[in-house]
C-alpha cells in the first residue's frame, strides 16, 4: 500500500483574510480601530451608568453641593457695601434699590445688572462696582450736578447742564441759586439756556427766568414783567446786543414792557400800559396847545 501524501499548505491568505489585511492597511480604518474603538468604550461606560435617572439626580445633587461649598467659603463672601461719591439721599436710594442681605457670596452678585439698576436713578450719572479684598462691595458713583430749575407740567425738576433730570424740587425757594427755565422743550435746550444766562450776567439781578416758546425759541423774563423776545437762531448774540444797548442808554430801565427781536432786522418795543396812557396824555396836551 502506498502512504497518503499530504498536499503542501498554500501560503496565500484566504479571500477574507486578504480583505481584512487590506482594510487594516487603510489609515482611516486603522485609526478608527486603534483610537476610536477605545474612545467609544470609554464613552459608553459612563453613558450606560448615567442612563439611570436616579443616578443622574444623585450626581447632580452632589455637584450642586460641592459647588455651594466652594462658593460659600469665607474668602468668597461679601460682608458689606461701601458707596463713594454719593450724597446721603442718593446713598439711601441706592441701598433701597439693592436690598442685599449680607453676608452674600460673590458668585451670587451680578455686578452688571446691579450697575444698570443704579443707573436708573435720575441723580446718578455713572457708577462702577467691584469687589475689594476683605469682602467689601465697593461702588463709585458720580452724581449729576443740577444746573437749572425746570418748571414743567408736572411741577419743578432739577436738570443738569445737558438737560437730564436730576431730582424733583418741591419749591422754587429750594434752589434760588439756579436759573429758572419753563415751557415745552426747555429741557432739550438747556445748553443754550445756560449760554443765555451767562450772556445776561450784567442784568443778572433782574433776570427771573427763560421761557421756551413753541419749542424753537426763548423769551427772557425780567422783573417788572419785562420780556425780551429772542429769535430762533442767534439768540445769544442778539441778547448780547440788547444788553450792550442797555448799558449805553438804559433801555431796559425805561417803561418798556416787551423788546421784540424775533425779527432782528426790524426790532420793536412795546410800552407798558401806563406808559402808553402817559404818551397819549402828552399828545393830547400838545394837540390842545397847538389849537
Amino acid at each position: 500500500m502506498c502512504a497518503l501524501t499530504v498536499p503542501p499548505r498554500d501560503p496565500a491568505p484566504s479571500r477574507w483574510a486578504y480583505r481584512l489585511q487590506r482594510l487594516w492597511l487603510t489609515p482611516l480604518v486603522r485609526k478608527a480601530l486603534v483610537k476610536g474603538l477605545p474612545l467609544a468604550v470609554l464613552v459608553a461606560i459612563p453613558a450606560l451608568w448615567l442612563a439611570d435617572a436616579g443616578r443622574r439626580e444623585a450626581l447632580a445633587a452632589q455637584i450642586t453641593d460641592i459647588r455651594r461649598q466652594v462658593e460659600t467659603r469665607p474668602e468668597f463672601m461679601v460682608k458689606l457695601m461701601a458707596i463713594d461719591g454719593a450724597s446721603p439721599s442718593v446713598d439711601e436710594d441706592i441701598r433701597e434699590l439693592l436690598p442685599l442681605d449680607f453676608p452674600v457670596s460673590s458668585f451670587d452678585l451680578d455686578l452688571r445688572a446691579m450697575r444698570r439698576t443704579v443707573l436708573e436713578l435720575d441723580a446718578v450719572k455713572s457708577a462702577e462696582l467691584r469687589i475689594r479684598p476683605g469682602g467689601i462691595l465697593e461702588m463709585k458713583v458720580q452724581e449729576r450736578v443740577p444746573a437749572v430749575v425746570w418748571r414743567g407740567r408736572g411741577g419743578l425738576d432739577l436738570l443738569d447742564a445737558q438737560g437730564n433730570r436730576v431730582a424733583p424740587l418741591e419749591a422754587r425757594g429750594g434752589r434760588p441759586d439756579l436759573p429758572l427755565v419753563a415751557g415745552e422743550g426747555a429741557a432739550r435746550a438747556v445748553p443754550e439756556a445756560l449760554q443765555l444766562v451767562a450772556a445776561a450776567t450784567p442784568i443778572k439781578a433782574r433776570l427771573r427766568g427763560l421761557v421756551r416758546v413753541g419749542e424753537r425759541r426763548w423769551d427772557v423774563v425780567l422783573d417788572r414783567d419785562q420780556r425780551i423776545l429772542l429769535p430762533e437762531t442767534g439768540a445769544v448774540a442778539t441778547l448780547e446786543r440788547v444788553i450792550a444797548l442797555n448799558q449805553v442808554n438804559d433801555m431796559l430801565g425805561r417803561n418798556i414792557q416787551v423788546v421784540d427781536l424775533r425779527n432782528p432786522v426790524r426790532p420793536t418795543v412795546r410800552l407798558a400800559p401806563e406808559a402808553v396812557e402817559e404818551f397819549r396824555r402828552i399828545r393830547r396836551l400838545q394837540s390842545g396847545a397847538t389849537n
